[in-house]
């Protein structure tokens, strides 16, 4: 069974009354259980539209979207909170402001169920919540009691990924959830990525624009162009692909659709 299967996916947007753009066209992706792969491409490339298709933020005009054998193309994005996880560029969307790092991981246990938070259980439980923060190295295990509105943006968007890989979701969007964050901060972020990617198993599908992410992190790289998939590469070839690589295949995308 496949982890996730998109199938002919196809969206179109109207920019006037005779101006229609297709931003999907039948695109179709597979990712085993388990599989980490990362999407490249320029701007207007798909790569959010494909990421909203997915998670249920957008609504496709045909096409289908299953995550392990099951049919959620119909399904809202609250609907699909149970299977699907994500984390999103801006550290703010991940958390809420208000409530502590604590209770944000304790809400986060309860994804895709009704939420209902009681005091005695989440005191249960700090101890695990602070050695699963001291993973982050950025001292986020001595802010539990702190509303995550006061936390850096780096120890936001950290917490924002211990909220959707603390319980096992079927899949795992990584929207850019590094573009908004410092070198170091970003670095330090990616690190952890991969090793809760590794040791829970997980099955993860990461937009980004650093090409370097791209080849260093992941068992495989798409790269996109103009809703489409235009390569996906993997095994042998991912593992002796190079950064020069990437920039000529960019160059040579661009200049097909430029001549087109």
């Amino acid at each position: 069974m496949n982890a996730l299967e998109v199938k002919q996916a196809s969206k179109t947007i109207s920019n006037g009354i005779n101006d229609k753009r297709k931003i999907l066209n039948q695109v179709d992706l597979t990712i085993a259980p388990g599989e980490f792969v990362t999407i490249l491409g320029g701007n207007g490339a798909g790569k959010s539209t494909l990421f909203n298709s997915i998670s249920g933020n957008l609504q496709l005009d045909s096409g289908i979207v299953s995550v392990m054998g099951k049919d959620l193309t119909k399904l809202s994005e609250e609907q699909r909170a149970s299977s699907i996880a994500r984390v999103f560029q801006d550290p703010k969307m991940g958390t809420a402001p208000r409530l502590t790092v604590a209770e944000n991981l304790g809400l986060a246990e309860k994804r895709g169920q009704k939420r209902r938070l009681r005091q005695r259980q989440l005191n249960q439980k700090k101890e695990l919540y602070r050695e699963l923060c001291r993973l982050t190295g950025n001292g986020l295990e001595n802010h539990l009691d702190t509303p995550t509105g006061f936390l850096s943006g780096g120890q936001r968007q950290a917490l924002s990924l211990l909220m959707a890989t603390i319980t096992q979701p079927d899949l795992l969007l990584l929207d850019e959830h590094t573009a908004a964050l410092d070198p170091k901060t970003a670095k330090q972020l990616m690190k952890l990525t991969d090793q809760r990617i590794k040791e829970e198993n997980l099955t993860c599908l990461m937009v980004t624009h650093k090409m370097e992410d791209a080849l260093h992190y992941g068992d495989r790289v798409i790269v996109m162009e103009k809703g489409e998939i235009i390569k996906d590469i993997r095994g042998e070839a991912k593992k002796q692909l190079s950064l020069t690589d990437l920039f000529l295949l960019f160059e040579e995308s661009e200049t097909t659709v430029n001549e087109m």
